[in-house]
């Protein structure tokens, strides 16, 4: 519990910090690459402060002059913190449509290539998909949780399709990630983290061409983000059946 404690202690220390320097910085020179060193150094920092080892595996495999779609599980409200400072060059993701409401928020946000979405509206999941699609064209990655929630249990739920409707229409890489580990340190529902190691491993980059078709392709990233789980959260690919875009 101290180690949780501290972490969001530094991290609400942070945060005016970057409010007072970062973001006039930001609305003055309408470039966001200063700010967002300043969040991934601060996210980095509490992940480390929380006692959280990460080690990464197939880092290498990455192109920085390339595009990616990075596709990844989800268990823990640590997985954000933690893998988005690994990535090698700025990436967009998406996050619900009620932050960019606030005035200095949303405009931050959007400066950010950020992705409003509403996971409850189908129309709506639409757009995002074609919102990230712009992004993706203007050469900034694009992370993704692909089951659209956190799992309870560690084990891979169904994956959203908007997220393979966007890598066909795109056709650029796909990178499936697996992250194991943070169900163990913070799982759902849980406040108190319990230092430990992480695992993250970037999986070769997959070319959507290479595939059929969209549900051909969901299930190759299913089975390989699946196959790097510890074996007890392993589990058997099921279809979504869920008609939500994103």
């Amino acid at each position: 519990m101290i180690r949780t404690i501290l972490m969001l202690t530094f991290w609400g220390l942070a945060l005016p910090l970057a409010s007072i320097v970062g973001v006039p910085w930001t609305y003055i020179t309408r470039d966001i690459r200063f700010l967002y060193w300043m969040a991934m150094k601060g996210a980095w920092a509490g992940i480390r402060i929380a006692g959280v080892q990460v080690e990464t595996e197939g880092l290498e495999r990455l192109d920085n002059s390339r595009t990616y779609i990075f596709m990844s599980n989800h268990t823990s409200n640590l997985d954000p913190p933690l893998l988005l400072p690994l990535m090698p060059q700025r990436t967009s993701v998406m996050v619900k449509k009620e932050l960019f409401r606030y005035p200095i928020l949303g405009e931050i946000m959007r400066m950010g290539s950020l992705v409003p979405v509403d996971r409850g509206n189908r129309e709506a999941g639409i757009a995002a998909v074609r919102a990230s699609a712009e992004i993706i064209r203007q050469g900034i990655n694009m992370t993704i949780y692909v089951e659209g929630k956190r799992s309870f249990d560690g084990r891979l739920l169904p994956f959203k399709k908007g997220p393979f409707y966007l890598a066909m229409e795109c056709q650029v890489l796909v990178v499936p990630i697996t992250i194991a580990g943070t169900h163990e340190i913070m799982p759902k529902k849980r406040f108190r983290i319990q230092p430990g190691k992480v695992r993250v491993t970037f999986h070769p980059p997959i070319e959507p061409k290479d595939f059929g078709s969209r549900d051909a392709l969901m299930k190759h990233v299913w089975e390989t983000i699946n196959a790097s789980l510890p074996a007890q959260y392993q589990g058997v690919y099921q279809e979504s059946v869920e008609s939500n875009a994103t």
